[in-house]
């Protein structure tokens, strides 16, 4: 544990609110990727257009999961896209899914304090900075609006900036006193304190060796008492460890988002959402918060489950 890292009890704050979703402590929650771009490291634009992107929203959900992420720019470097363009990526999707789903919890994955509000106003339920409060009246959005907020690390790097040369003295307490500070922070403003996650943010400002040393010691930033994401989906830390393409990352993925849950994270934002769903099913079952679906094996007829 970092000395004096810790900035709430477990028993102040024992379920994670966003929108219509509730995770108790022990519960696992799906965060699916959507991305309003042509140039997703993963999909290539596979979801830029709006009909494959609402086909997306109806797939994962089928699939389990518990919300959706929408982004409208692409994580690294990369064409230039201005506020203007990301709203007009973003904001009228999340209205329509919110049209399509009124219960489903959305999230909106920017840095951006102009398209967090009017993500929110058209139905955003978390405020997803990756990029660790580059605008730093984005917090200010969330506690006027009550949404959500992820509060990130990313070693002091701006968006879509990639890392070079990093170096923490130790990188776990590092991302643990970042961003319990901006967790603090947010609390301060009006944050709800139910609505607040921690993100190791995996990758950005990172090594590989950083981002591994992350999940080794998750337990460390699970132990502040906050609930933490993690993206860990199709990441270059799990593919320059076992040197595959993105699209062979699937298995080093959910060998990662086994050992997150383990340690205590919370939520997974992920591209493989049916996938992910199984593995912390199997992760919550083996830690006993949640039963087996159709236990049979060695009991009496009358106690199988068909």
């Amino acid at each position: 544990m970092v000395p004096g890292a810790r900035v709430c009890d477990s028993a102040s704050v024992t379920t994670l609110r966003i929108g219509s979703l509730s995770l108790a402590p022990g519960q696992f929650g799906v965060m699916a990727v959507v991305n309003r771009t042509p140039d997703s490291f993963y999909d290539q634009g596979a979801t830029y257009h709006l009909e494959d992107a609402l086909e997306r929203v109806e797939t994962v959900v089928q699939q389990g999961a518990d919300i959706i992420d929408v982004g409208g720019v692409k994580a690294g470097s990369g064409a230039e896209v201005d506020t203007a363009e990301e709203i007009r990526r973003t904001v009228p999707f999340l209205a329509e899914v919110r049209r399509r789903h009124p219960d489903l919890p959305l999230s909106i994955d920017t840095w951006r304090v102009e398209v967090a509000r009017e993500a929110v106003a058209a139905g955003a339920d978390l405020i997803n900075d990756a990029w660790s409060r580059a605008d730093d009246a984005l917090y200010t959005v969330a506690a006027e609006t009550g949404a959500a907020l992820v509060c990130s690390h990313v070693g002091g790097l701006a968006p879509r900036t990639d890392p070079v040369e990093v170096h923490y003295d130790d990188v776990v307490a590092d991302v643990v006193a970042r961003t319990t500070s901006l967790a603090t922070h947010a609390m301060e403003l009006g944050v709800r304190p139910d609505g607040l996650l921690l993100d190791p943010t995996h990758d950005f400002g990172k090594t590989t060796a950083h981002s591994l040393e992350l999940t080794r010691r998750l337990d460390t930033l699970t132990g502040t008492g906050l609930p933490v994401l993690v993206s860990l989906s199709r990441k270059d830390f799990v593919g320059e460890t076992l040197a595959l393409p993105v699209d062979h990352r699937l298995s080093g993925t959910l060998a990662a988002t086994t050992i997150c849950a383990w340690h205590g994270a919370r939520m997974f934002r992920v591209h493989d959402v049916a996938a992910t769903r199984q593995t912390l099913d199997m992760v919550a079952s083996i830690l006993g918060t949640r039963p087996p679906a159709a236990p049979a094996r060695g009991l009496p007829e009358t106690e199988r489950t068909s």
